[in-house]
């Protein structure tokens, strides 16, 4: 071998020694970096227990929510109003949602009403289209609408199960299709999605609708990754909500052995609650707050243990056929 080939040999492998050199330092410093990040991070979150992030001005601001009739979108909407939102009230059933703008504006707040069948893409779409020409930018979301029913598996008829996931799922994706491009747009806006405490723990007489509430948190977290991803500095907030029992007549059936401990949570109760977490900028909360918690412990707690505190708790909701 000639000295210029050894020579030109030791350059390559002097470059390839360096060039790995140089990698590791690299990998070293992204590590010490997550490493201070990851802490960082831990340390902030724990100050946020006991320093709540202020909560968002509402004054002015246009919110839409689904399911506005009654129950708890009928008690988001008067909340909202009673904050100096602008309310736009969705709903199926004309008749209840015009009473709830009615109540709105009785008491001096903006509301407008607009029947929509969520289940239905191309109404939903030409209908989103029309309020963003009457109200311009729509700052909070609220998907609310769903239905619930009580049974076994085998009793649900396939009607009953797919109009389950229409409303409680499926909807949500037409609604933020609409929607969520103008948020991206002005990189501002807020999506709340109404999961449950069925969308935490699976319960006897309702695994379609575990179904659809498991998927509501599988796909918001999905989502908010994909925000991230897509624009680090991203400010468009979504919040997924995991209520418990409300009593607001969906539960129709619930049961509990200790009455004390898991008692229904009135609609204005839990409704007060959600527009917190939105207005804080949560991304889950739970109402009450402490079950997501608790749920995030449970899944160290190996599963036939949890079950002999689930059937000692003895909570869950009894079939409405009989």
């Amino acid at each position: 071998m000639s000295k210029v080939s050894q020579s030109a040999g030791n350059s390559n492998t002097n470059t390839a020694n360096s060039n790995d050199i140089y990698n590791i330092v690299l990998l070293v410093v992204d590590i010490v970096m997550l490493i201070a990040k990851f802490w960082i991070a831990i340390v902030e979150a724990i100050v946020g227990l006991f320093r709540p992030a202020p909560l968002e001005e509402l004054n002015g601001k246009v919110v839409l929510i689904t399911g506005t009739g009654h129950g708890m979108g009928k008690q988001m909407a008067l909340q909202y109003a009673k904050l100096g939102a602008t309310v736009l009230c969705w709903d199926v059933n004309e008749q209840t949602n015009n009473q709830t703008v009615k109540e709105i504006q009785k008491s001096g707040g903006k509301a407008f009403g607009y029947v929509c069948n969520v289940t239905k893409r191309e109404e939903l779409l030409e209908l989103a289209q029309k309020v963003r020409k009457e109200h311009g930018f729509i700052h909070v979301l609220v998907n609310n609408a769903g239905i619930m029913p009580c049974h076994p598996l085998l009793e649900h008829t396939e009607n009953e199960i797919r109009l389950m996931y229409d409303i409680n799922v499926i909807s949500h994706f037409w609604m933020i299709q609409s929607f969520l491009p103008d948020m991206i747009e002005r990189n501002e806006g807020s999506i709340v999605a109404l999961s449950s405490c069925a969308g935490l723990f699976g319960l006897v007489n309702l695994v379609p609708y575990c179904g659809t509430k498991f998927a509501v948190r599988g796909y918001m977290t999905a989502l908010a990754e994909e925000l991230r991803q897509k624009n680090p500095q991203n400010n468009v907030k979504l919040t997924t909500i995991f209520p418990y029992m409300i009593d607001t007549g969906l539960c129709k059936n619930p049961r509990y052995r200790f009455p004390s401990l898991f008692k229904l949570i009135s609609p204005e109760v839990a409704s007060a609650s959600i527009i917190e977490a939105q207005r804080q900028g949560l991304e889950e909360a739970s109402v009450p707050r402490h079950f997501v918690a608790v749920e995030k412990i449970g899944r160290l707690i190996p599963r036939k243990a949890m079950r002999l505190v689930n059937d000692f708790l003895d909570t869950g909701v009894d079939t409405d056929k009989h």
